[in-house]
């Protein structure tokens, strides 16, 4: 439902190719979903289109369950998107979530996919991974709370510093069977990609690399308002943390994405 051609005063980019449209340039902003795009884009804008987001202070208001499909597996469309794109041409790039993608970018692809609602992916456009990677972690540091809740938080933490490998195994495997059913169905998710990342020779990420990296992202603290004392007591345990979820067994985690499938339908 596009409304009559607009100038631009601030350069945004377009919501189907992604370049920027320039000040003083027309653009077509569609009455519904608010989409902004060049009046030569028009006939590629998806049909119909997406609404706005209920949450218009996204990130800051949200909990991971206000963006996750209404049906398992609930992983946020726009996690899915990032994971997909990374693996499509990411894996063979060195330093992986580790190298800084540009941060203004970061920002716009993370504000396009949010009011895009999950519906215009376009990844592929941007030029740098690194970008993508950037979008991913700036989401989940954006939640109002960690993927590790406040709640379990504490528990978490004992449990990865259970020395017993079997016994700590086991802790983690009730631990994250606690979770929210969209923490721990993303969680499941990202653990899957984040193995997919250390497997690759390419990449120069292991799991140590990758667990300083996320430890303080989806780990964070017990409360929304550290103290410096506990933000310095918890950085290493975080890592320790993912570090630990990532040497569970790939199917453990697969079991919760496939476990809609396996449901039997109702006749």
């Amino acid at each position: 439902d596009p409304a009559p051609p607009l100038q631009v005063i601030r350069p945004e980019p377009c919501g189907v190719c992604g370049s920027r449209i320039r000040f003083g340039k027309a653009a077509i902003k569609c009455r519904q979903c608010q989409l902004l795009l060049h009046p030569k884009c028009r006939q590629q804008c998806p049909s119909p289109c997406a609404p706005r987001p209920r949450h218009p202070a996204w990130p800051r208001e949200g909990v991971l369950a206000d963006f996750t499909p209404p049906t398992p597996p609930l992983v946020p469309m726009l996690v899915v998107q990032c994971v997909t794109e990374v693996e499509t041409r990411g894996l063979t790039e060195t330093g992986l979530y580790r190298v800084p993608g540009a941060e203004q970018m970061v920002r716009e692809w993370k504000q396009r996919l949010l009011r895009a609602g999950g519906a215009l992916p376009a990844l592929s456009s941007v030029a740098d991974i690194h970008v993508v990677c950037g979008v991913l972690k700036d989401f989940l540091r954006g939640l109002k709370e960690p993927l590790v809740t406040f709640s379990l938080h504490p528990a978490f933490l004992q449990a990865a510093d259970i020395p017993d490998d079997a016994a700590c195994a086991t802790a983690l495997r009730h631990m994250v069977s606690k979770l929210p059913p969209a923490n721990r169905d993303t969680l499941a998710f990202l653990m899957l990609h984040l193995l997919r990342v250390s497997d690759s020779p390419d990449c120069k990420m292991d799991v140590l690399n990758l667990s300083r990296v996320f430890g303080p992202t989806l780990v964070g603290h017990s409360s929304a308002n550290p103290t410096p004392l506990a933000i310095m007591e918890d950085t290493p345990r975080q890592c320790k943390v993912v570090a630990r979820l990532l040497s569970l067994p790939p199917n453990f985690w697969r079991g919760f994405l496939e476990m809609e499938k396996e449901k039997p339908v109702a006749a």
